[in-house]
């Protein structure tokens, strides 16, 4: 394994694994135990060794989502012994390492909690209503030409790196999943505030803040009360200063189109 310490000491884990056939099913917590894992694994290397061994004895191995394995995607949503994403902030579940546990530790893992991403299996969720929110709004239909084009629009610094800071999000969940309410205000303020700030997303900003916020309600969201648990577990530190933006662009899109309701 590249980078890895040859004088690390493997670690014996038990695993409190969340299992559940489908959604129609309930599910339950099931102990396994690890043996001789490295600390320089990822948690999701860790949970590769697991399903090695329950494969090789004939049982079903745990689902769980993956893809880039570089916290990039977004897809590693896991709930590790009561946090989104694990023990160290800044970090999505395919970067947290092994060595932020320890010998005999006994860990719980477990799939994002919210009405809105039902479980398909075991650790895997259906965050499919992100996409649809994305879908309500978040996108510019405008034309603006190539990228050179693009790239001649005078944009201030400040707006472009307010911009760029929002569109880092990787729409994980970790914030729905941390918030007690299952909020998505601060996801869908992210997306809302990245297009908002750029002149190429001034033309929908209206229409788009009330279909993205009128969607993300009928997808079964709680509401936002500002407690900051959204922002605390992001992986990618997106600001509260976002859902201040999404507001704002709220109040002003109800406000021109007389539609207060």
């Amino acid at each position: 394994m590249a980078g890895s310490n040859p004088n690390a000491k493997p670690m014996n884990l038990t695993l409190k694994v969340w299992r559940q056939k489908n959604r129609a099913t309930a599910g339950q917590v099931v102990d396994y135990n690890v043996r001789d894992i490295s600390p320089d694994m990822s948690f999701l290397e860790m949970l590769d060794v697991l399903n090695e061994d329950l494969l090789r004895k004939g049982d079903d191995p745990v689902a769980f989502d993956h893809d880039c394995r570089e916290g990039i995607c977004g897809s590693c949503n896991l709930f590790i012994n009561g946090r989104a994403h694990g023990p160290e902030s800044g970090t999505t579940t395919c970067q947290l390492h092994m060595r932020k546990f320890s010998d005999g530790d006994t860990i719980v893992i477990e799939p994002w909690r919210a009405n809105s991403f039902p479980v398909n299996k075991d650790l895997s969720v259906d965050r499919s209503a992100f996409d649809r929110i994305i879908q309500a709004g978040g996108y510019v239909s405008v034309n603006t030409g190539g990228a050179p084009d693009g790239n001649e629009i005078p944009v201030p610094k400040e707006i472009a790196d307010r911009a760029f800071e929002a569109a880092t999000c990787i729409g994980c969940g970790a914030c729905v999943a941390a918030c007690k309410n299952a909020s998505a205000m601060l996801f869908v303020s992210a997306k809302v505030s990245q297009l908002a700030l750029l002149p190429q997303g001034h033309a929908e900003r209206a229409t788009r803040v009330e279909n993205m916020v009128a969607q993300m309600d009928k997808e079964g969201f709680g509401a936002c009360t500002n407690i900051g648990s959204c922002a605390a577990e992001c992986p990618v530190g997106i600001s509260l200063e976002n859902i201040a933006t999404l507001n704002r662009e709220f109040l002003a899109a109800k406000a021109s189109s007389n539609n207060l309701s």
